[in-house]
C-alpha cells in the first residue's frame, strides 16, 4: 500500500530520544519519507552526527539539544515553530528489574519522569503547533509493558502504563480537533542500549534477556512500524499497535533455543 506524502503544512516530524536505538531509526525512515527531523536528545554529539547523515543521505534533518523533563527548556524549544506534522514521543527506559520491596525510588521517579512526564512536557508545548498544521499526528512510544505487569518490572510498568493512559485520554480528549493520536507498544527489541541502560552497564545481564532468542525485533522494525502508521491517510486513526517478535507471546512467555 502507498504512504501519503506529507504535506507543506505538515511535513516537520519532532522526534524525542533521537540520540539511539528506536528513535534515531524512527528519524531516518521519517526523513526518507518526506519529513524534515527534528531531532531532539540530551546528547548533541549523537543527534548532530545523524542529523549531518541523514542530510548527506539528501533528506532534511535538524538537531536540538533537549531534556524532555526540563519544562522551561521544552517550551523554549516549541517556540521555534509555528506548526508542525509529528511528534513522535520516544524518550524513555527502564531502570533496574528488581522487586517492589526493594526498588530504588529514585530509579521509579526517573522512570516516571521521563517516560510519562517528559511526554507530557512536548505534547502540551507543541499540541497547538499540531492543530495549526490542520493534519497532526502525536506517536506514544510505550510498550507492551504498559499493557500488562512482570515480576521484576513494576517501576518501568507503572511508567508505561502512565503513558498509555495519557495517550488514550488525549485521543478522548481532542476527539473533533484535526490530530491523530498514535500508540506504539513494543515487545522485545534489541537495541545497543536499552538492557544495558536497565542493568546499569552489567553486559552479561543485558545479554541473558535475549539469550536464545533467535530474533528479538530490532529498532528499524519498529521504526517501520511508527512511519507506517504515521503515513496512513489522515482519516486513519491507528489508536494502539502491539509488535512483538514471533518468538514472544506475552511479557513472561518467550520461546528460547536453549
Amino acid at each position: 500500500m502507498a504512504t501519503a506524502a506529507p504535506s507543506a503544512a505538515s511535513r516537520i516530524a519532532v522526534v524525542t530520544g533521537a540520540s539511539s536505538g528506536i528513535g534515531a531509526a524512527t528519524a531516518r525512515q521519517l526523513a526518507a519519507a518526506g519529513y524534515r527531523v527534528v531531532l531532539t536528545a540530551r546528547r548533541k554529539d549523537r543527534i548532530e552526527a545523524l542529523a549531518e547523515e541523514i542530510t548527506k543521505a539528501g533528506h532534511q534533518a535538524t538537531a536540538y539539544a533537549l531534556d524532555v523533563t526540563d519544562r522551561a527548556a521544552v517550551d523554549e524549544f516549541a517556540t521555534a515553530f509555528k506548526t508542525i506534522g509529528v511528534l513522535v514521543n520516544n524518550a524513555g527506559g527502564a531502570l533496574g528489574a528488581d522487586p517492589v520491596a526493594t526498588g530504588d525510588p529514585a530509579d521509579w521517579r526517573q522512570m516516571y519522569e521521563t517516560n510519562v512526564i517528559g511526554t507530557l512536557n512536548l505534547t502540551q508545548a507543541l499540541l497547538p503547533k499540531l492543530i495549526a498544521s490542520g493534519d497532526g499526528t502525536v506517536v506514544v512510544v510505550s510498550s507492551t509493558a504498559g499493557h500488562g505487569t512482570y515480576e521484576g518490572g513494576a517501576g518501568y510498568v507503572a511508567a508505561k502504563h502512565g503513558a498509555h493512559v495519557l495517550a488514550e485520554t488525549l485521543r478522548l480528549e481532542i476527539v473533533g480537533r484535526p490530530v491523530r493520536v498514535i500508540e506504539i507498544a513494543p515487545g522485545m527489541v534489541k537495541t545497543d542500549e536499552f538492557a544495558l541502560t536497565r542493568f546499569s552497564g552489567d553486559k552479561e545481564k543485558a545479554e541473558k534477556v535475549y539469550e536464545g532468542v533467535a530474533e528479538p525485533l530490532t529498532a528499524d522494525d519498529v521504526a517501520d512500524t511508527i512511519t507506517w502508521a504515521v503515513t496512513r491517510p489522515s482519516h486513519v486513526n491507528v489508536d494502539l499497535l502491539v509488535l512483538r517478535p514471533r518468538a514472544q507471546a506475552s511479557n513472561t512467555k518467550v520461546h528460547r533455543d536453549l
